[in-house]
């Protein structure tokens, strides 16, 4: 039996947006299309955004479907750029947190290199929780150059949620429009779009138990963003493209029921994580816990400040890629969390910037669980762990040697 510890990079689909999805395949019609069947599509799909929206408290109007959490960061960071430097020519500066995902990073970059973008990396403290000391000094010294900000909900390595609330409270100073990617949030704590104040936010279907391909970006009314695909000029007129009913349906029923059952979910899940961590603590006691941790408690996780489902470790005198291959011949799947570029590892650019030494980055593994995980999950880890360690420490020495 596989212990199946990944539910941050994918999460098995729910039962119920495995059944809609089924029912809906054997449908035909294009929603686009306005004969009886093109327009039976076309509901679909518009009930499956309100109920998206109603269960992430948006407005229907709100939703722009996208074919993931990727698409949507990127038309979230380069729509509202563009859409910013039209309306203001001097507004070229591009503010986001230095632990952000590949999706939210690169597109920063990529408008820095080539289309002239000046981009404000936030630094982040031990605990990878953005400097809000640093975003204020930003505003107040180029408030009026500043094009937008993306500050994720929650950080997919190692749990930490962000204070966005102090985020969005700068930002609206200086009118400027505020984005997070909230893929690992939802279904794990609550997330209610108009509450928060956002004007964008980004929504992936296979992180919360809907299908793959899939997702949104929440965009609130008003907001001008230039389209990043163009064509037919569906969702908005900034998202063109045919929309796949049946997976809408599907990622819809799966918002539904990962939101309406997050309270139960969160508690059980979090109860599992707190026992895995002081398990693997006192299996490997030079294991460090990374991201959020309660002082008062031992250095437990931090629950209030921290994801549900997230630990986050690294291991002294140990290569990440040789713990999680060995712990993968063991039966236990997991996460290193970091790149592997060009087929050359690299250490976590969320733990550099945490503070982590680059050789103690390397040792990382991220352990993440969901709704089908399971006690039997963490002694199936626990079990294993100490012989992995010890396998990839010596690999270590030898490599040394």
């Amino acid at each position: 039996m596989t212990a199946y510890l990944d539910h941050a990079a994918t999460t098995p689909m729910l039962p119920g947006a495995v059944r809609v999805l089924t029912e809906q395949l054997s449908r035909t019609g294009n929603p686009s299309s306005l004969h009886a069947a093109g327009r039976a599509a076309r509901r679909v799909v518009e009930e499956s955004r309100e109920r998206l929206a109603a269960s992430l408290g948006a407005r229907p109007s709100e939703v722009v479907w996208t074919a993931g959490g990727t698409e949507a960061d990127n038309l979230a960071l380069k729509g509202l750029f563009w859409a910013r430097r039209t309306q203001d020519p001097g507004r070229l500066r591009v503010v986001v947190s230095a632990v952000e995902h590949h999706a939210v990073l690169d597109p920063a970059f990529w408008l820095a290199e080539h289309a002239g973008a000046e981009l404000v990396l936030l630094p982040v403290d031990g605990s990878g929780v953005v400097d809000v000391d640093a975003l204020r000094d930003e505003l107040a010294t180029n408030g009026d150059r500043v094009a937008l900000v993306s500050v994720m909900w929650a950080n997919n390595e190692v749990g930490t949620l962000q204070p966005l609330d102090d985020v969005v409270g700068l930002a609206r100073r200086y009118g400027v429009p505020v984005h997070a990617d909230a893929v690992q949030a939802v279904g794990q704590v609550p997330v209610d779009f108009a509450r928060s104040g956002l004007d964008a936010l980004t929504v992936s279907g296979h992180k919360l138990g809907g299908p793959g391909n899939v997702g949104a970006l929440l965009a609130r009314r008003g907001l001008e963003l230039t389209p990043v695909l163009h064509g037919g000029g569906q969702e908005r007129g900034v998202r063109s493209g045919t929309l796949d009913a049946p997976v809408l349906a599907s990622v819809a029923e799966a918002v539904v029921e990962a939101t309406g059952a997050r309270d139960r979910t969160a508690a059980r899940v979090a109860a599992l994580r707190d026992d895995l961590v002081t398990r693997v603590r006192a299996a490997v006691p030079d294991a460090v816990l990374r991201g959020p941790a309660d002082a008062s408690t031992g250095g437990a996780a931090d629950a209030a400040h921290r994801l549900p489902n997230n630990a986050h470790f690294t291991f002294p005198g140990c290569e990440g890629d040789s713990l999680l291959y060995l712990l993968d011949s063991a039966g236990v799947e997991a996460s290193t969390g970091s790149a592997c570029q060009a087929g050359v590892p690299r250490p976590s650019h969320v733990l550099l910037a945490m503070g982590v030494d680059e050789v103690d980055a390397r040792g990382a593994l991220r352990f993440s669980l969901g709704h089908t995980s399971s006690a039997a999950d963490v002694d199936a880890l626990v079990e294993a762990l100490p012989g992995v360690v010890e396998r990839a420490r010596a690999a270590g020495l030898a490599v040394v040697r």
